[in-house]
This record gives structure tokens, sequence and C-alpha cells, in this order.
């Protein structure tokens, strides 16, 4: 039976996944936020899988809380924006088989990953472990490689989809982990690097500095 994921989260069934995101909700009342550290990133890895996570996240989570379900009989989840809007989510639609659309983009993000990597280590080696947009000093395991000061990986994504057709035209090799295919056309796979590579404005931050961005 294939293993299932929510973000590096692997569960050996569909149903062990869903009673992990039921447990986060039995633990808080209605109203309540949700403030234990390994549950707030849990939804947040959750609510990227979400088909409209762009468009849910918008200018990155503060915080997240528990809600009454649209009939007020279950608990559900709601993401508080750091712009203070107030976006209630699905989650059993996150857990829904990944589109086309969510497999390339994840694909895309594994494939410019040795570029992401690149910059933390020369950023380590110049001894400029420093977050960009606050200035405090940062530990090698504090330092969150982010897209903050230009355009948002998203954007970058889909510009170069739109410039190749659309997702459909973007084929991948078979998963052996949630976001770890790859490009099938290698060589379409290096015009992606090169347009990450060329659009692409990345900075540091601290792990809270980073989890108030937008994931996507």
């Amino acid at each position: 039976m294939p293993e299932v994921w929510i973000g590096s989260r692997r569960y050996a069934t569909k149903k062990a996944r869903q009673e992990a995101v039921q447990a986060i909700l039995g633990r808080y009342g209605f109203g309540q936020a949700v403030d234990q550290k390994d549950d707030d990133l849990l939804l947040r890895d959750l609510l990227d899988m979400h088909p409209d996570a762009a468009d849910k996240v918008g200018p990155g989570v503060e915080r997240f809380r528990i809600i009454p379900t649209p009939r007020g009989h279950h608990k559900g989840p709601e993401a508080v924006l750091v712009d203070g809007t107030k976006v209630a989510f699905s989650y059993q639609k996150c857990l829904e088989a990944p589109t086309q659309r969510q497999r390339v983009l994840d694909a895309m993000r594994t494939e410019v990953q040795p570029q992401v990597n690149a910059y933390f280590e020369s950023r380590k080696a110049t001894h400029t472990l420093v977050s960009d947009e606050s200035g405090q000093e940062l530990s090698p395991v504090g330092a969150h490689v982010s897209y903050f000061q230009g355009p948002r990986f998203h954007d970058i994504a889909l510009e170069f989809v739109e410039a190749v057709g659309d997702f459909d035209a973007i084929d991948l090799d078979s998963e052996t982990a949630r976001g770890l295919a790859l490009f099938t056309d290698r060589a379409l796979a290096e015009r992606w690097h090169e347009h990450h590579q060329e659009h692409a404005v990345l900075g540091l931050l601290s792990a809270k500095e980073n989890l108030r961005r937008p994931r996507l």
C-alpha cells in the first residue's frame, strides 16, 4: 500500500493521516488558537496541499484557530493571515489526491532545491547568516531561505508553465514520495532551472519570520 504524506510527515494509510489532523482539531475548543508548535506546522503543511492554496494563504499565515464548520456540528481549521483576514478551509479537501497542477508545482520546487541549497551554503561560507528582514543573527539550523524579497515561488513557476503551455504539458517521473517526482523531459527541466535562476530573489529569514510569509 502506498504511503501518504503531509509535508515531510509520512503515514502508512490515508486513515492514519486523517486521524492526525482530527487529533489536532480535538485538542482545541471552538475559537481557540492553535498554540502548539507541531500542530501549527502540520496545519501549515496541510494548507499548502489545498488546491486553492495560493488564494488561501494570501500574504502569509500568522496563526490558526479552530472554528465550527458551516453547519456548526464539527470543528474545522481557520487561517488568520498576517493582515488580519480570516480564511476557513476544508482539511478534507487538502487530503484529496493531488491534481496535476499540485504534482507539477511540487516537482518544480524539487527540481530547483539544489539552487536553494547552494544559496544557503554561499551565505554560510561568507558568514552572512543574518535575517535580511530584521538583521537578526541566525544559526545554521535557524536560517530559512525565503522568496520574500522578490516574486513568490508560485508566481515564478506559473510564469514558466504559461510559457510552455499548461500543467499538462509537463510530464513527470513516478513519485517515490510526495513532491519528489522530477521532469521526464530533462531539456525542459534545464529551461526551468534557468528560469528560476533568472527570476528568484532569495533571502534569509528566521524560522518565526518565515512562518509568517506566504509559503507558495
